[in-house]
């Protein structure tokens, strides 16, 4: 028997080998078919082959694909996490930092600082978190394998050009699994066509120049419709029968006709009527909080096509000027937890004996299936491995 599956685990080991050497055969032959492709879009001979020298592919990025959080999560975990007190009060800590850069950058651009904060504090947490992903990898590989691999080829050339014209660095560029990158988690190609140089030193380098990250935020939202002095929009309560199939960002109508349906700020004083074009957002649908949104919040929507996106980076910019938490509870009973609420939830997962990794905020896997037995033991049902406030509560009352 021991014999049997000695020559069983032998022939998986070898079977294995034979795949991944097929693998890489596979992904060589697929550079080599890139390279005059990238040579057409300007990337010289000597640049593709400097840096595809030695890449091998990563198939984990084709799990992620189809698995971006803002379709996938609930809009109250997604806002939870995104805009919590911690990443407010750094962002008005950041504003006060960067005065002087972002005041320039407020009058070349018509962007206001907070906004710029916000879309910094969203994409990278203010510089704390790139990514940890080899970008030339995860492009390489989508290049090559799963769908979409026409676009993936365009960033990956972009990239490449970057590299080639000294933009940025090959030993900075780490990123997301889809290849945005730099502070504020620009796409190649949308470097290439919108980074500016913010601090003069002739470069545009998004990874190591702060200045150079907010001017080129500002730059895109510009480019994208941003209207200087004017609101993105605010929350709002809905009169009592509102026909939803009305709402819509992209169903815009006067603001005046929302007047006269009886659409009125959330503290119940009354909006001035204008033509200024007004969408009905209802992210949660009709039982939860309601916004009115304008031109600038389809600007925001511009920079990552989400809405729950946006309207995180549209709420984090309030907050840093000073407003106030969005006031219509959310339609759940068990509301998203802070990154702050994140680590002591696994820090009491932890203390219970189980193999989660650190305490981190972040809820993996190992984290999800240790709530789930969390759950089971205390009879907190669905048995979903959700990290909320049920399971924090709940785990803390004991």
């Amino acid at each position: 028997m021991n014999k049997m599956i000695t020559r069983l685990a032998a022939v998986l080991f070898s079977a294995g080998a034979l795949a991944t050497q097929a693998q890489a055969a596979s992904f060589q032959q697929c550079l080599g078919d890139l390279r005059p492709k990238a040579a057409a879009k300007g990337v010289s001979g000597a640049t593709f082959d400097r840096y595809t020298q030695g890449l091998e592919p990563d198939m984990s990025v084709l799990e992620l694909l189809n698995s971006q959080p803002e379709f996938s999560t609930p809009i109250w975990d997604y806002l939870a996490a995104l805009v919590d007190q911690q990443r407010v009060d750094e962002g008005r800590q950041m504003l006060k930092l960067h005065a002087d850069t972002l005041a320039k950058v407020s009058r070349s651009y018509g962007v206001d600082p907070a906004t710029v904060v916000a879309v910094w504090g969203v994409e990278s947490d203010y510089g704390k978190t790139f990514g940890k992903r080899p970008l030339l990898t995860s492009l390489g590989t989508l290049s090559c394998y799963g769908r979409r691999q026409a676009f993936f080829q365009g960033e990956f050339f972009a990239t490449l050009k970057l590299l080639q014209s000294g933009d940025i660095q090959a030993q900075e560029l780490k990123g997301s699994w889809a290849g945005a990158f730099g502070h504020t988690q620009f796409m190649p190609s949308t470097y290439q066509r919108i980074a500016v140089d913010g601090d003069g030193d002739g470069r545009r380098d998004l990874v190591a120049s702060i200045p150079d990250a907010l001017a080129s935020t500002a730059n895109y939202l510009k480019r994208s419709g941003w209207r200087t002095g004017q609101p993105w929009g605010y929350e709002v309560k809905l009169p009592a029968g509102f026909d939803t199939s009305a709402a819509g960002r992209k169903n815009k109508r006067p603001l005046k006709d929302w007047v006269a349906r009886g659409v009125v700020k959330v503290d119940g004083s009354a909006i001035t009527p204008s033509d200024t074009p007004a969408g009905i957002l209802l992210p949660a649908g009709a039982k939860g909080p309601a916004f009115i949104v304008m031109r600038n919040f389809d600007a925001i929507y511009s920079y990552n096509a989400a809405e729950s996106y946006a309207l995180a980076i549209a709420h984090l910019s309030d907050r840093l000027r000073g407003g106030d938490e969005i006031v219509t509870p959310w339609p759940t009973d068990d509301p998203g937890l802070s990154r702050i609420e994140r680590k002591q939830l696994q820090e009491l997962l932890l203390a219970r004996g189980y193999d989660i990794g650190e305490a981190d905020g972040l809820i993996g896997t190992n984290t999800r299936k240790a709530i789930v037995e969390e759950q089971k033991r205390l009879g907190l049902q669905p048995y979903d491995g959700r990290a909320g406030k049920k399971i924090l509560k709940a785990m803390q009352a004991q």
